[in-house]
């Protein structure tokens, strides 16, 4: 199941209660007081993370409560504090205060987290009262409520293309032929119910994200149809490819569906209508294709591909031009300044290593031995290393 938005409340742990102790212990007089403070309350982080896709884990479980810090006791000992809990969400999360409808983080890049909800603090013991005047204090404190949130959880896909169109335009057999995700395929009008995330494998080195959203209609941007709720999944997109159907299912006219599709685009957000975007007119094998094409690219002024899903025609000319709009954007995010957003895990650098000892028998000579190879097949030659080096002297011990 497909979530994109969910409303969740948060309750971080309260804070342990101080303790009100005296020390009895024989012989020590006047002990004093020795009650210990509360532990702090566990705090609730949200932090983005690579291979979670959705929010359906938040789709039936609307509260979530931290663990409380657990009380002081005698003998100065101080409560546990509660263990922090972490929710993980997609990379692309916004996260809305439900009751103002302000926006308090966008975790845009894997690994970014925030405490959403802070634990309350502990309370004192009685043993922190004790002053130079007042040598036996009897008073302690309760610990502290913890922060209590109502947030939204509104997921963008970060993607760097957007699949749009008219319903049954070819998009979501497009995504099937260049990537490894299968959406559901029909001959029918919206097919695809919420979007789809493909990653293209243009070669070794050079990758792109593709979204597919739910076709787009008339009206779509006052909220007719499906497209309306999942435009905000290309929002991030750097790049539209705008696929065009030379002979829809409806008889309507392919020129005016491109602008229709336009027209809803602006309408739900101008700075989509000013997005870089690759007109491609899809089913390329049908006998108007070529028509539509020119009346396309006469309308646009741009040039308009053309490609044919069903038996691949196109579909490799396309992806290299698709990669390099994408690799110049990344170039010239990176000389802004700015953070390229990381796709997979497999695109992480490599943490160094760390400098843990090796045992003996993978450290020394021994790691050479094999069963093929045993010790006696060694150079005897070779230099030896520890007490037993060649030149070292052992020290003999003086007789007592």
């Amino acid at each position: 199941m497909f979530v994109d938005r969910v409303q969740i409340e948060l309750n971080a742990g309260r804070g342990g209660d101080g303790c009100s102790s005296m020390r009895r212990e024989k012989y020590v007089p006047r002990g004093g007081p020795d009650g210990g403070d509360g532990g702090v309350g566990a705090s609730i982080i949200l932090e983005a993370k690579l291979g979670v896709n959705s929010l359906a884990a938040y789709a039936h479980r609307k509260f979530h409560r931290a663990a409380k810090g657990q009380p002081g006791r005698g003998a100065l000992c101080h409560g546990k504090r509660g263990r922090d809990q972490i929710l993980y969400v997609p990379p692309g999360t916004t996260v809305i205060d439900s009751e103002h409808g302000f926006v308090i983080k966008d975790l845009k890049q894997p690994g970014d987290s925030f405490v959403i909800a802070r634990g309350g603090r502990g309370g004192r013991g009685n043993a922190t009262f004790k002053t130079s005047t007042n040598r036996a204090p009897r008073e302690c404190t309760l610990g502290e409520p913890g922060e209590t949130r109502s947030v939204i959880l509104e997921l963008k896909s970060i993607a760097d293309i957007g699949l749009i169109g008219k319903p049954n335009a070819g998009k979501s057999t497009l995504l099937s032929r260049i990537s490894s995700a299968r959406p559901e395929i029909a001959d029918y009008p919206f097919t695809t119910k919420h979007p789809n995330i493909g990653i293209v494998d243009v070669d070794a080195d050079r990758s792109f994200v593709v979204a597919d959203i739910p076709g787009l209609i008339e009206g779509a941007s006052e909220g007719i149809g499906l497209g309306h709720e999942f435009l905000r999944h290309i929002e991030r997109a750097g790049l539209l490819v705008h696929l065009v159907e030379p002979n829809p299912v409806d008889e309507t006219d392919p020129l005016q569906n491109y602008l229709g599709v336009r027209d809803e685009l602006i309408e739900y957000d101008a700075s989509l209508g000013e997005r870089d975007e690759i007109i491609v007119v899809t089913k390329s094998e049908m006998e108007n294709a070529q028509e539509v094409c020119e009346a396309l690219r006469e309308s646009s002024q741009k040039e308009v591909m053309m490609i044919s899903s069903l038996v691949g025609e196109g579909l490799e000319v396309l992806k290299l031009e698709i990669m390099d709009r994408v690799q110049a954007r990344r170039e010239k995010m990176i000389a802004d300044g700015e953070e390229v957003t990381i796709l997979r895990s497999t695109d992480l650098e490599d943490k160094p290593q760390s400098n843990k000892r090796l045992p003996p028998h993978l450290a020394g000579l021994t790691k050479q031995m094999t069963s093929d190879r045993p010790a006696k097949e060694f150079d005897q030659e070779a230099p030896l290393h520890g007490h037993n080096a060649p030149g070292r002297k052992q020290k003999r011990r003086e007789p007592s």
